[in-house]
C-alpha cells in the first residue's frame, strides 16, 4: 500500500483555520434547554426530575469527536475507564464502571440487551461498534437491575442507532485517514482508514436506512518488544433498517446487522509461556436481527423489543479456541403515564443464551418487572420498582431500587439532591460455568448492593455542576485463580464523581470531571484511584469548531506476566485536539485530529503498546 504523509496534509486543514476567523463569529447566546434524559425510567423525562446523573452522548457530541472509536469517546466520562482503548486498534477491552467490571456493565443496542455468552465475562465487545452509526449513547451509573435485569450492576450502556431522516432520500459518507505511530516512530504516514456510507429516507408511510462501514489499520506490534511486528485490524459493519406507520397508533420496525472485525494478537508460546511477539489471530462476528412492534393508545403505549444474535469467534494461537454462541431476546412492556405524575411501566424480559464448549450448553432467564416515576409539584420525585429475576440454573432472586429527588428552584435554575438504594442479580456466565479454561460448574451468583447520594445544580443558562459519593458492596465475587470462584469475603467499593460544565463566554464552553475510586478490600487490576478528564471547546463561528481535550489517569496495578507479580503503573496526561469547519451550506465538514500532542510514553497495560503522537483528516459529505 502507497504511504501518505498525513502531516503535510495537515495544513491544507490547519490553513482553513483563518478562513474560518475571517467569518463573523455568532454572538447570540441561546439559552440551554432542558435536557431531557430516557434510560433510567425509560420515559422522556427533564433532567431536573431524574435521580440519578445519567450521562448523555448527543449526535452533536458524536459528530465532534468523529475519527475516535466508541471506546475513546465513553472514556472521556466520570466513572468510566475503558481499559486498552489508548491501545493497538485490535486490544482487548475491559470497562471499569465503578470499580467494577465487563460482567457488571449490560450494553443496550436500540433496547435490546447485546452481549456474548460464550466470552468470559458475558459482555459485548465495543471493539465491534463503529461510532458513526451512533445517533446517541446514554450511560446509567450504579445498579439498574430493575428495569434492565442481570448484569446491570455498575452500568448500563444504551446506545440508540442513527435514525432516519424525513426526506425521501438522505446520504452520508465519511471517510478518515490518519497515523498509527508509537511514542519513538514518529513517520506521519497513513496507516488507518475508515469508511462509512449511508442511504435512508422516508417514503410516505415507509422508512428506510442502509449502511456499510468498514475500517483497517496497518497494525503497531500489541506486545511492546525491541524487534517488533506488526498486529494489523480490521472491521466491516452492516445495518439494515426498515419501518412502517400503519396508523397512528401502531407501528412496526425491523432491522438487521452484521458486524465482524479480524485482529492480530500477541500471546504466550510455549515452552516459556513468556508474553512475546507472536502470529496469534483473533476473529468475532455478530449477526443481529430483531423487530420492535409498538401500539399507541392515550396515555400509554405497549412495545415488544425481539432479537436473534448469532456469533462466532475463534481465537487462532497455542491455545486456538472456536466458539459459537447465540441468543433469543424479548422484551415486552407497557408503559402509562398519569396525568403527568406517575409514569409506570410493566413488562416482561425473556432471554434464551446457548453457547458450545466441549458439549453444548444453555441458560434461560424469565424476569416480570415493574417501575414507577412518580413527580409532584412541589419538587419531590421518586424513581422505585423491583425485578423478579427467575434464571434457569439459580431459581427466583428479587432485585429492588429506590430513588427519591428533591429539586428547589433556584432563580432560572435548580438544585437537586437525590438518593438511591439499589440491589443487583449477576448469574455465572456459560463460560466461567463451562468453558473451556477454569470452568466451575458451582459457582453461586453475585449480589450487589450500591448506595449513593449527590448534588446537582443547573441554572440553565451554561452551568451545571453535580457530585456524588457511591458505596457498592458484591458478595459471592466471581474471581480467578486457577479456577473460576466465589471470593469468601465481601468486596467494598467506594468512590466520588463530580462533574461541572460552563459557558464562559459566548460560544466558549469548558466542562470538566474527576473520579476517586477506591477498593476497601483486597486489589482490582488497571483501575486509576485518581481520574479527571477536562475539555475546552470554542465556536468561531456557525461552521466552525475547535476543542482541546485533556485527560489524566493515575497510578494504578497490573499484573506483570512475566513474573505473575504485580506492579504499579505511574500516572500520565494526554492532550488531544480537535479542529472542524464546515462548507458548501454545511453539506461538507472537514476536520482533523491530533491525539496524544504530547507523546507521552506510558503504559496503558504493562508490557503491551500504546499509541504516540497521531494525526488524523476526515471528511463527511450528506447529501
Amino acid at each position: 500500500m502507497k504511504k501518505i504523509n498525513v502531516f503535510g496534509v495537515l495544513c491544507i486543514g490547519i490553513s482553513m483555520f483563518g478562513f474560518a476567523q475571517e467569518q463573523k463569529a455568532d454572538s447570540t447566546k441561546l439559552e440551554q434547554l432542558d435536557e431531557v434524559v430516557i434510560s433510567d425510567s425509560r420515559f422522556a423525562l427533564k433532567r431536573e426530575n431524574s435521580g440519578k446523573t445519567v450521562v448523555k452522548i448527543s449526535r452533536q457530541d458524536i459528530e465532534r469527536n468523529q475519527g475516535r472509536s466508541i471506546s475513546e469517546l465513553i472514556n472521556t466520562k466520570s466513572g468510566i475507564e475503558i481499559n486498552g482503548s489508548r491501545s493497538v486498534a485490535g486490544q482487548n477491552i475491559s470497562s471499569f464502571v465503578r470499580g467494577g467490571n465487563n460482567r457488571q456493565v449490560l450494553v443496550l443496542i436500540d433496547g435490546v440487551q447485546v452481549n456474548d455468552p460464550s466470552l468470559v465475562n458475558n459482555e459485548f465487545d465495543l471493539r465491534l461498534m463503529d461510532l458513526n452509526t451512533i445517533e446517541s449513547i446514554e450511560i446509567i451509573k450504579g445498579a439498574a437491575s430493575t428495569l434492565y435485569g442481570n448484569a446491570a450492576a455498575t452500568a448500563v450502556i444504551n446506545i440508540t442507532t442513527k435514525k432516519v431522516s424525513k426526506e425521501k432520500i438522505s446520504g452520508n459518507f465519511l471517510s478518515v485517514v490518519g497515523t498509527n505511530q508509537t511514542q519513538d516512530n514518529l513517520n506521519y504516514n497513513g496507516a488507518s482508514f475508515t469508511n462509512n456510507v449511508s442511504i435512508n429516507g422516508t417514503l410516505n408511510k415507509f422508512t428506510y436506512l442502509t449502511s456499510f462501514g468498514n475500517q483497517y489499520v496497518d497494525g503497531l506490534s500489541a506486545a511492546k518488544s525491541e524487534t517488533p511486528e506488526k498486529d494489523p485490524f480490521s472491521r466491516y459493519n452492516l445495518n439494515f433498517k426498515l419501518g412502517y406507520q400503519f396508523s397512528k397508533a401502531f407501528e412496526l420496525s425491523a432491522y438487521k446487522s452484521l458486524d465482524r472485525f479480524k485482529t492480530d494478537i500477541d500471546g504466550f508460546p510455549p515452552p516459556t509461556f513468556a508474553f512475546a511477539d507472536t502470529n496469534d489471530e483473533f476473529i468475532s462476528e455478530q449477526k443481529r436481527v430483531g423487530v420492535a412492534p409498538k401500539f399507541t393508545y392515550k396515555n400509554g403505549s405497549f412495545q415488544v423489543n425481539a432479537a436473534y444474535t448469532k456469533i462466532n469467534r475463534e481465537t487462532i494461537s497455542a491455545f486456538s479456541s472456536i466458539n459459537e454462541a447465540d441468543s433469543y431476546v424479548i422484551d415486552a412492556f407497557n408503559k402509562y403515564n398519569f396525568k403527568n405524575k406517575f409514569y409506570t411501566i410493566i413488562g416482561i424480559n425473556y432471554g434464551h443464551y446457548n453457547s458450545l464448549f466441549a458439549t453444548e450448553q444453555s441458560f434461560t432467564n424469565t424476569d416480570p418487572y415493574f417501575n414507577v416515576v412518580y413527580v409532584s409539584d412541589y419538587g419531590f420525585n421518586l424513581n422505585a420498582g423491583g425485578r423478579l429475576n427467575n434464571h434457569s440454573e439459580y431459581g427466583s432472586h428479587f432485585v429492588y431500587s429506590l430513588n427519591p429527588s428533591y429539586t428547589i428552584s433556584v432563580g432560572e435554575g435548580y438544585t437537586k439532591v437525590f438518593g438511591s438504594y439499589a440491589s443487583s442479580f449477576v448469574a455465572p456466565n456459560l463460560s466461567q460455568l463451562f468453558g473451556f479454561f477454569g470452568a466451575n460448574p458451582d459457582l453461586e451468583p453475585e449480589e450487589n448492593i450500591t448506595v449513593e447520594g449527590g448534588l446537582e445544580f443547573n441554572t440553565k443558562k451554561g452551568l451545571r455542576v453535580n457530585a456524588l459519593y457511591f458505596n457498592r458492596n458484591e458478595e459471592n465475587t466471581i474471581i480467578y485463580t486457577t479456577a473460576y470462584e466465589n471470593a469468601t469475603t465481601d468486596a467494598t467499593v467506594h468512590g466520588l464523581e463530580a462533574e461541572v460544565q460552563v459557558d464562559l463566554v459566548d460560544n466558549l464552553t469548558f466542562s470538566a470531571n474527576y473520579t476517586f475510586t477506591e477498593v476497601k478490600d483486597g486489589v482490582r487490576l488497571r483501575i486509576p484511584k485518581h481520574k479527571a478528564n477536562a475539555s475546552i471547546g470554542y465556536d468561531f463561528c456557525e461552521n466552525t469548531f475547535a476543542s482541546l481535550n485533556y485527560q489524566f489517569v493515575g497510578e494504578r496495578t497490573d499484573t506483570n506476566f512475566s513474573t505473575f507479580t504485580n506492579e504499579d503503573l505511574s500516572a500520565f496526561s494526554l492532550v488531544d485536539l480537535h479542529f472542524s469547519h464546515k462548507i458548501l451550506k454545511n453539506k461538507v465538514k472537514v476536520f482533523t485530529n491530533i491525539t496524544n500532542l504530547f507523546n507521552e510514553d506510558y503504559f496503558e497495560i504493562l508490557g503491551y503498546t500504546t499509541r504516540g503522537r497521531n494525526v488524523n483528516l476526515g471528511l463527511n459529505l450528506n447529501l
